[in-house]
């Protein structure tokens, strides 16, 4: 977006060592050739520091910069930002050396500063997450800690692609924004309360056991936040009834590959199909998105799929996942019915 060659994400911990490094623009190769990861130090180091924006035109002749280790690609222009929850420093996101040699701009700063909020969420979520996996001790947490992250935070991601929506909004068509502004209060609302239904009875109170109706709410809130079409199918001809923990699974499964559809995708067109035979129901969602190479671990994980083939595992079904990189992708998930 801002036409940079190189960019990267460092977390780091309250230690500020780095925990992990995330980079685009260069290759494996190239990377594996450097002899260390950044560390915190010179120009990285003053974004952590003064926790604000740092554009530099020339990162040579900047008294700050303490140069790049060996092996490291040269790199003349910079854009630093920092990484912050409240008050908590999370990491930094950089970009250098823009394609068409000019330098960056202030624009720039404000527009990766989106993608830096976005990145302090995305850190947050993954470690509470893993917080909620030491603590899971027992099956019964852990199936809870899934419920959570694939229920109520999603719930809770929807509500915040509507207040990005709202923000583009504001100038143009205040009316518009007025009115999503409604539906991110009532979002949040449903949140709430759903929060307050796993603390009571573990069950989220916005899905009653209705799975047709479940469905189709999660694509009317789908639809309206992405503008992305969905064909549904088969949801009017279930079997009833079904067993509430089935429905729940399905509801669940839906729920997230809608949300990962809509954070990683770019798709244009979504399929959700319902089937059933005497045996088994089956669930696919298919996208017509940028795909993904499901042999990457870290994708699996960041995609919420592990989660997704455990309830079904829960249940004595099974879970497919097929997609390559400018493929789509197509998830099924498929649960035996009791005789």
């Amino acid at each position: 977006m801002a036409g940079a060659r190189f960019a990267a994400i460092g977390v780091f911990n309250s230690d500020r060592e780095l925990e992990r490094f995330v980079f685009s623009g260069l290759t494996q190769t190239e990377a594996r050739r450097i002899e260390h990861p950044p560390v915190g130090i010179g120009l990285l180091g003053t974004v952590l520091d003064e926790l604000r924006p740092i554009r530099v035109s020339q990162i040579s002749e900047d008294p700050r910069s303490v140069g790049f280790p060996p092996n490291h690609p040269e790199m003349t222009r910079f854009l630093g930002l920092p990484i912050t929850a409240g008050e908590q420093l999370l990491g930094n996101l950089y970009l250098t050396d823009k394609t068409d040699g000019t330098e960056f701009t202030e624009a720039d700063a404000e527009f990766i500063g989106m993608f830096a909020t976005h990145a302090a969420v995305a850190i947050q979520n993954a470690r509470l997450y893993e917080e909620v996996g030491r603590l899971a001790i027992v099956d019964e947490r852990s199936r809870i800690g899934m419920d959570l992250h694939d229920g109520v935070i999603q719930s809770i991601y929807a509500v915040g692609l509507t207040l990005e929506t709202i923000h583009l909004l504001m100038d143009h068509d205040p009316a518009k924004a007025r009115e999503l502004i409604g539906q991110a209060i009532a979002g949040l609302n449903d949140a709430i309360r759903d929060i307050r239904n796993f603390i009571l009875d573990l069950r989220p109170r916005r899905f009653q056991g209705d799975l047709a109706g479940g469905l189709a709410q999660l694509v009317r809130e789908f639809q309206a936040n992405t503008l992305v079409k969905v064909d549904v199918q088969g949801s009017d001809h279930l079997p009833s009834p079904l067993a509430p923990s089935v429905s729940l699974a399905f509801f669940l499964t839906a729920q997230e590959a809608l949300a990962n559809i809509a954070r990683h995708a770019r798709a244009s067109h979504v399929t959700l199909t319902l089937e059933h035979s005497q045996k088994a129901i089956t669930l696919t969602v298919t996208d017509d998105g940028q795909g993904f190479d499901i042999q990457q671990q870290n994708q699996m994980v960041g995609h919420g799929l592990a989660n997704m083939r455990a309830r079904a595992e829960e249940l004595n079904g099974s879970f497919l996942v097929n997609s390559a990189p400018s493929s789509g992708t197509s998830i099924t998930l498929a649960i035996p019915l009791r005789s």
